[in-house]
């Protein structure tokens, strides 16, 4: 059952972890190499977090990547989540806090990391099944 189920069996890991004096430059290179969304800044104690949409919004905001550091743009302090908790303890917290990624931690240290990508393919009865090919009355713009 979900409302029993630890975050230690949905969450990835290891995590990512990077130093807050690196750029935003080389977090893309990480992204784009490593396959993730974001980062953990430090790892005893966790620092801050940092994800592709911080990277975008500084982009567009005209920040230079190259010498804005992760430092200027990283969100702390950061939610987090021990392994043990369930996955309804997971999504009660992301959203009572606003966060897409949960940190899990141990004494402090991050092992993991929870999403809202990984909520939704836990759960079910919220998973959404991509057709290959769009229902028929949607070209028509028409909708039930």
């Amino acid at each position: 059952m979900a409302d029993d189920t630890p975050v230690s069996e949905i969450m990835s890991s290891p995590v990512e972890t990077i130093e807050r004096e690196t750029t935003i430059d080389e977090v893309a290179r990480v992204f784009a190499e490593e396959g993730v969304g974001s980062l953990i800044i430090g790892d005893d104690p966790i620092e801050g977090i940092i994800t592709e949409h911080d990277v975008v919004k500084s982009i567009g905001n005209g920040q230079d990547p190259a010498e804005t550091s992760v430092e200027e743009l990283m969100s702390d302090p950061v939610v987090t989540i021990r392994p043990h908790d369930t996955v309804e303890n997971a999504g009660d917290r992301m959203g009572n806090n606003g966060v897409k990624k949960l940190p899990v931690t141990e004494e402090g240290i991050p092992v993991g990391i929870v999403t809202t990508t990984d909520l939704a393919h836990f759960l079910p009865h919220h998973r959404l099944e991509m057709a290959s090919q769009p229902e028929e009355d949607v070209p028509d713009g028409e909708f039930e």
